[in-house]
Parts: C-alpha cells; structure tokens; sequence
C-alpha cells in the first residue's frame, strides 16, 4: 500500500500521527496498528477520523469539528 511505503520511507520519530481516512466499510481495520509498527518512535493518535464513502459528501461540518478539536 502506498501509505505503508511513505512510512516506510520516512522518520517521525518524535511527531504525533493522527489517521484519517474515507472507507467502504472496513473502516481503519489494522492500519492504526500498523502505523504504530512502522513508526515506533512517533506518537500514532486514537483521536482520527474515519468516515463511510457514502457520507463523504455531508461530512464538511463533521470534518471541519474534527480538525478544530485536534490538540496542537
């Protein structure tokens, strides 16, 4: 997968991660797990944000409500 190159690519050791993702149903399934795999050394947030395929179009207000109450 894409993402799992560009983590495997790249050093965020001492970084937050915060995953986001538009599914069709399998929602984050592992990926955060992997993430953290992949990134040992970064922080791999619980706070991301997953959303059906078939909400994406309605999830501005969601969306934008998500991103505001990220720590920074």
């Amino acid at each position: 997968m894409p993402l799992y190159t560009f983590l495997e690519g790249y050093d965020f050791s001492g970084k937050t991660i915060i995953p986001f993702t538009a599914h069709g149903g399998s929602g984050f399934s592992d990926t955060v797990d992997t993430i953290a795999e992949l990134q040992p050394d970064a922080e791999v947030s619980e706070e991301g944000l997953s959303i059906s395929r078939n909400d994406v179009a309605d999830a501005q207000a969601e969306i934008s409500s998500w991103a505001q109450g990220l720590e920074r």
